[in-house]
């Protein structure tokens, strides 16, 4: 395009600019992540930098606007972008969640790149000590419990031989002052892989299913859980494990609700359970309903509130934050980890940048905790900015 005018509307002569096209050569980027076709390939546009040597461009304007507020002055070197930086993170905000199962060998999750089901004694003591180096001293245990010990009511979840009480102990002993959060939720004990005991007529049992918890809840903290996580959206559960807790003299032990656990499709880790739970957790298309589980939940005695998924709930932690005292948690689920990897794989985005703005994004919405897979790596990078 050339002799292009652009008119100005503040009595100014019309500045003239020429423009030149850069040429443009497709390459080609191969799939690396696994489980998608090889021979599917994306043509990826090239720029080829072109180097023009051009005069000093002239003012198009006479004189500057007059304004009393100019934003960009607080943003023109880096000392001062740090100094004005509203959000900060570190790895004091991050609960590490891992997998464990009760074999020796460690794991590949094909569905989720880099992550592991890890052999209770030597995989997962080796990653919890890789992630105290960098600062990250909360856990949270996920078990794969065999399917010969899952049954209809759930039994094996308040085994106090079981592998996550098991894993609570040894951890201790290793680690005094790692802080563990336990998963208080009946589908990984229940041969249905539902969140509850299901009656004859194909409904989850709510308050059969409590009893049960209560029992795992307090299971738990007799192995030496710091924070025990309401993750099955029953009604009453909170209020009923706090009972509980308190009535063995756990006054001590925590409770995170996951008092917003909507029926997302970003679940899944590496379970692949079809089923349909929305009778009991949220639909993902309601506010008015997260608030009202959230107050209950804080009612009930809940201690810390958990939002599930993170980055698709960022309105919904903003609201808690402005709605509750209580501290905020936000959980990046296996769907949200695995979208990033994925594409970080394929060069389609910078990985690390987006897994860091994910992280923050998470944090200035109002989430004090993130329970992430990214744990570990975006600690590491932290600790290296520091």
């Amino acid at each position: 395009m050339k002799g292009f005018e652009q008119k100005s509307y503040l009595s100014l002569k019309a500045a003239s600019y020429n423009v030149r096209i850069n040429p443009f050569r497709r390459t080609e980027v191969s799939c690396q992540l696994q489980g998608i076709d090889s021979s599917m390939k994306w043509p990826v546009i090239a720029h080829e930098e072109v180097l023009v040597k051009r005069k000093p461009a002239e003012p198009v304007i006479h004189q500057p606007l007059h304004l009393s507020k100019r934003a960009r002055r607080n943003r023109k070197s880096p000392t001062q972008r740090a100094a004005f930086q509203e959000t900060n993170i570190s790895p004091d905000n991050f609960i590490y969640p891992v997998f464990i199962h009760q074999g020796e060998v460690d794991i590949p999750i094909k569905t989720m790149p880099g992550r592991y089901m890890l052999g209770w004694r030597h995989g997962l003591i080796e990653e919890v000590a890789k992630a105290r180096d960098v600062g990250v001293n909360s856990i949270m245990l996920y078990p794969k419990v065999p399917d010969t010990l899952k049954s209809p009511i759930g039994e094996e979840a308040f085994n106090d031989n079981g592998l996550v009480q098991r894993t609570v102990g040894l951890l201790k002993d290793r680690f005094p002052d790692l802080v563990i959060y336990t998963d208080v939720n009946f589908d990984e004990y229940s041969s249905s892989g539902h969140g509850g005991i299901i009656g004859e007529d194909g409904v989850i049992l709510n308050d059969e299913t409590i009893h049960q918890l209560r029992k795992q809840a307090v299971s738990q903290a007799r192995a030496g859980a710091d924070v025990v996580c309401t993750s099955e959206m029953l009604d009453g559960r909170v209020g009923a494990v706090r009972a509980a807790l308190d009535a063995k003299g756990f006054h001590h032990v925590s409770i995170m609700s996951y008092s917003v656990k909507y029926t997302s499709s970003l679940y899944g880790r590496f379970r692949k359970v079809q089923l349909d739970k929305k009778t009991y957790q949220i639909n993902p298309a309601n506010s008015r309903e997260a608030l009202m589980e959230a107050r209950e939940d804080e009612a009930e005695g809940a201690d810390i509130l958990m939002v599930k998924p993170a980055l698709p709930s960022l309105d919904i932690i903003r609201l808690l934050k402005d709605q509750t005292l209580l501290p905020i948690g936000a959980c990046q689920v296996s769907g949200e980890y695995s979208m990033i990897k994925a594409a970080g794989l394929l060069k389609m985005i910078d990985e690390e940048k987006v897994m860091m703005e994910s992280l923050i994004c998470l944090r200035r919405a109002g989430a004090d905790l993130i329970l992430t897979y990214f744990a570990l790596q975006a600690a590491t990078i932290l600790c290296g900015e520091n």
